[in-house]
């Protein structure tokens, strides 16, 4: 580091603030001694300024599912924030398995990182209580908490109920919702939302319920092949799925079975991730500001760890908001689907 500051002609002390506390330096003068560092081969020894710091550099994240675009797109939030504060992430995957996220949870502890990210699989955890009690900050993603914690999430329930009230206000009167496990806040939060919306609206509408074990386009393929085995006359006629790739999967399955969507089978997803709208059918969904949850969060957990004097644990809750596309449309009570599917 003294072979750095002497080569960009700044102090040792600017050096240190460029490789730990960046934002309080010049642009011009944080350049600078970049470009020494980059000249000179300069890689500092990150275990020996961890030894001494008591933490390391390093945002622990754990998502329910690092398949779902849903969850990268929170990563690449969280990873902006982090890069602004020189900081880094480690992106680990809990695939809803709660042995396995105790086991991340525990490797994050031993590694003394910065801080952790984590959407829990279940109810916030013993576990996450010790992370706390031990030194490290925890902030909840796509999860409410109490006061006692910082979070960032998406109200869920408006979310299903925005969803229900769009296929209501198109004449559906037979709906089905698809996702699971309902274990899953976020799964039971927008079934109760939609269950709400129907009850709001009264007119003898009805829901039937298609729990998945998973969130995922095969689990989708498999409700929508139930769907399709149902009698024409008895069949829903729009079906409001707890995320995309299950959207998508009932998708895949009402065009094996040759029933027209929306004509047949309207669809609504959940999340709006990049997918939805590039399907061979558009779909409409409910958006929620993946990113933004990310970036926020990160930005929560780092001012925590950085100013615990004054900083203030805040629960930040974005409001989703439905994309209309072309998997909605009204009932089409001219015609009949093809022969229920076998």
């Amino acid at each position: 580091m003294v072979d750095v500051a002497a080569h960009a002609g700044v102090s040792l002390g600017t050096v240190s603030n460029v490789l730990n506390r960046p934002d309080r330096v010049a642009p011009a003068t944080r350049a600078r001694v970049l470009k020494a560092i980059e000249e000179l081969g300069f890689v500092r020894n990150e275990a020996a300024r961890q030894l001494r710091a008591g933490r390391s550099r390093t945002i622990g994240l754990v998502v329910l599912d690092v398949g779902n675009p849903f969850f990268t797109d929170i990563a690449a939030g969280v990873e902006q924030a982090a890069e602004d504060a020189g900081l880094s992430v480690v992106l680990c995957n809990s695939n809803q398995d709660r042995a396995r996220e105790l086991r991340h949870l525990s490797s994050f502890q031993e590694q003394r990182v910065f801080g952790v990210l984590i959407t829990p699989v279940g109810p916030a955890s013993r576990r996450i209580q010790r992370l706390r009690e031990g030194g490290t900050s925890v902030v909840l993603v796509d999860r409410a908490s109490g006061r006692h914690h910082c979070s960032v999430s998406v109200d869920d329930q408006v979310g299903g109920a925005v969803a229900i009230e769009h296929l209501l206000a198109l004449g559906h009167r037979r709906i089905a919702f698809v996702g699971g496990p309902t274990s899953l806040r976020q799964v039971s939060e927008r079934l109760d939302g939609a269950r709400a919306a129907l009850e709001d609206a009264g007119g003898g509408a009805r829901l039937t319920v298609l729990e998945t074990a998973a969130m995922t386009v095969a689990c989708g393929r498999e409700a929508g092949a139930q769907l399709a085995r149902t009698a024409a006359r008895t069949r829903s006629t729009a079906v409001f799925c707890a995320n995309d790739l299950l959207a998508l999967g009932v998708l895949q399955e009402m065009t094996r079975k040759e029933l027209r969507v929306p004509q047949d089978m309207a669809i609504v997803g959940y999340d709006d991730i990049d997918f939805a709208a590039a399907a061979a059918v558009p779909l409409t969904s409910v958006r929620q500001p993946r990113a933004q949850l990310g970036r926020s969060a990160a930005e929560l957990l780092i001012d925590e760890v950085r100013n615990p004097n004054s900083h203030d644990h805040r629960q930040l809750v974005f409001e989703p908001e439905l994309v209309m596309r072309e998997s909605t449309g009204r009932p089409d009570r001219e015609s009949r689907p093809s022969a229920t599917a076998q």
